[in-house]
């Protein structure tokens, strides 16, 4: 954070003790700063009676005797660590926090809380995150609690380029108000770039939650600063490490109207290290096509100076490197139409146009909304603050770091299509694809995924459904298997368009079926024959063998689309236990919900 000059007549400091001040403000986060502030006035506070500076603790925090629950429901990982970082913070300013996974947490002791603060994504279109389905449906019901004298907060994790942008949490929020909690602290929605959001947001929580309750005495002792704030940091999404490109190769056969490609990427020395079934998050830059193409339809030029994400750079340089520019998100074109003073553009906006805005934001980005309703004049300054900044975009990694500890590999699916006259490029897929030469590296971090995640056990018996990319986690998977020398056993459904060109690893695949690591494989290749076939159906035809894996304390994972496979492939499931354990699909439903509660049913989908 930026420091204030100390002047020597307004400060007891001599000039170096200032100077020191200066640099270390300029370091601090706007968290540490205000456990900083408070950790002063409570030591001050202490000063003042003998013998009390080991007791020292913030202003804040001294006098509060009730703990802080911080509640969070996350589908990759993003919400619980914000939440971890918050009790950390929390405890190293001397306030009593413990942290709880909605998954875990016992919905009769919402009542019992008197500080609570929420930290919970949106999974999909609005929906909440498979380990917070029970809790949200229970906050819902006729059994939730009145919440009166309880005191919370609720952060939202989302998508702004989805219609239903940070629903779980907004609802949260209001059903918390609606049973009588008292919201200290407004909710904060952000959007997939959302460090500094939830950082601000942590130092509200730090300053509203520490405040003194009435009955309390309690003096906790005081603790250092995280020990995040003074360790060197693996790479991180804000400050990732650059890698080259080992090897990139298509994988589809000639013929194909795939692509699909094979990356490997240098890890040496880089600090990665991954577990099976997290993700890899690539900084990319955006199609150079895709920047002239906006630069001309505004008609500005592309070496206009603005102030970008750090600082002053060029508009072409921020336009291709710093911000979103190749989907239309609701935020966005809610600044724009009241820009444009376009009555059609805001009709598009209304509550009842959900549908009609849907349709319209599909295939179109910036450039299409820019041609259709120009804004005269509109210069390059004011149109970069609508922006939001470029996101990473997450791949599921496809090789074990136990394996190969010194590269790791992604199966990107390159997207390239034609929408409203004109080709269209995906980010990420396509700068790995065509734009990262042999000199070149890609920012890259671990985004590390615990909803998804190989059994401490390694005689469990795994399912792995994966169509198209979604291999990608299962070959991690069995490569780790094959390290460690587990013992379980292992059936993968695979599914393509066809078996000549999309049989995606068939190499691995069939070795390890025959050195009896993959114990079976059952594929679908949906467009060789008349009827189409997809994995859903290939687990409805081996129905008993699924059943028989499941009561043996099989584990199932799925990755892939959310929209439609993960939900036919969910509903397969429910038949397939229904029929085969003779049950009524609520039993089957509850038998899901049952494995989704003790990690044996486990979803990346997206």
């Amino acid at each position: 954070m930026k420091a204030a000059q100390i002047r020597e007549h307004s400060s007891p400091l001599d000039a170096s003790q200032a100077a020191q001040l200066e640099s270390l403000v300029e370091s601090l986060s706007p968290m540490q700063a205000t456990w900083i502030s408070g950790y002063l006035a409570g030591l001050n506070a202490a000063l003042a009676e003998p013998g009390a500076v080991a007791d020292a603790a913030p202003a804040a925090a001294a006098g509060s005797s009730q703990t802080l629950t911080i509640l969070y429901g996350s589908q990759t990982g993003n919400a619980e660590g914000v939440a971890g970082s918050l009790r950390d913070a929390a405890q190293a300013g001397g306030i009593t926090a413990r942290l709880a996974d909605m998954a875990d947490y016992k919905p009769k002791d919402l009542k019992q809380e008197s500080n609570l603060v929420v930290v919970v994504s949106t999974h999909g279109e609005g929906e909440p995150p498979d380990d917070a389905e029970d809790f949200y449906e229970f906050l819902h019901g006729k059994k939730a609690p009145k919440l009166d004298g309880v005191r919370f907060s609720v952060l939202a994790l989302g998508d702004s380029s989805y219609e239903h942008f940070c629903e779980t949490g907004r609802v949260i929020d209001e059903r918390l108000a609606e049973l009588g909690g008292t919201r200290v602290i407004d909710r904060v929605d952000c959007d997939v770039d959302y460090d500094d959001a939830a950082e601000a947001w942590t130092a509200d929580v730090l300053a509203k939650f520490a405040a003194p309750e009435p009955a309390g005495d309690a003096h906790p002792t005081v603790t250092s600063l995280p020990t995040a704030a003074r360790t060197p940091q693996a790479p991180t999404r804000k400050n990732p490490h650059g890698a080259a490109i080992l090897a990139n190769t298509v994988l589809n056969g000639r013929g194909s109207d795939k692509e699909v490609r094979h990356i490997e990427l240098d890890t040496e020395d880089s600090g990665l290290i991954w577990t099976p079934g997290d993700s890899l998050g690539v900084v990319p830059s955006n199609p150079p096509a895709a920047v002239d193409a906006l630069l001309a339809a505004l008609q500005l030029d592309g070496d206009a100076r603005v102030t970008g994400v750090d600082g002053e750079v060029s508009l072409a340089h921020a336009l291709r490197h710093q911000y979103e520019i190749t989907t239309l998100t609701r935020p966005f074109v809610t600044q724009y139409a009241q820009l444009a003073e376009s009555g059609d553009l805001q009709n598009l906006l209304g509550d009842d146009q959900r549908d009609a805005f849907a349709d319209y934001v599909y295939g179109r980005d910036l450039t299409d909304l820019v041609r259709e309703y120009p804004v005269p004049g509109l210069s390059a300054s004011d149109f970069v603050r609508l922006l939001r900044k470029l996101p990473p975009r997450l791949y599921s990694i496809a090789s074990s770091h136990a394996a190969n500890p010194d590269e790791l590999h992604l199966t990107v699916a390159a997207v390239r299509y034609h929408s409203h006259g004109r080709d269209r490029l995906g980010v990420a897929s396509t700068h790995l694809a065509d734009r990262v030469g042999e000199d070149d590296t890609v920012p890259v971090y671990i985004d590390a995924n615990k909803s998804f995640k190989l059994p401490a056990d390694n005689d469990t018996p795994l399912i792995m459904i994966g169509p198209g990319t979604g291999v990608a986690p299962f070959r991690a998977f069995l490569q780790e298997r094959e390290e460690q020398g587990a013992g379980g056993d292992n059936w993968l459904f695979f599914g393509a368009p066809h078996f000549r060109t999309d049989f995606y690893y068939q190499t691995d695949w069939l070795r390890w079926r025959r050195d009896g690591l993959l114990s079976r494989l059952d594929v679908a290749f949906s467009r060789d024959q008349a009827d189409k076939v997809y994995v859903q159906h290939r687990l409805r035809e081996q129905a008993r063998d699924v059943y028989g894996w499941l009561e043996n304390g099989a584990n199932v994972y799925v990755c892939g689309d959310a929209d439609r496979m993960a939900r036919d492939v969910h509903d397969a499931l429910g038949d397939i236990i229904a029929e085969q354990g003779g049950m009524s699909a609520d039993a089957a439903a509850d038998y899901l919900k049952r494995l989704q509660k003790e990690k044996r049913y486990q979803r990346d989908v997206y």
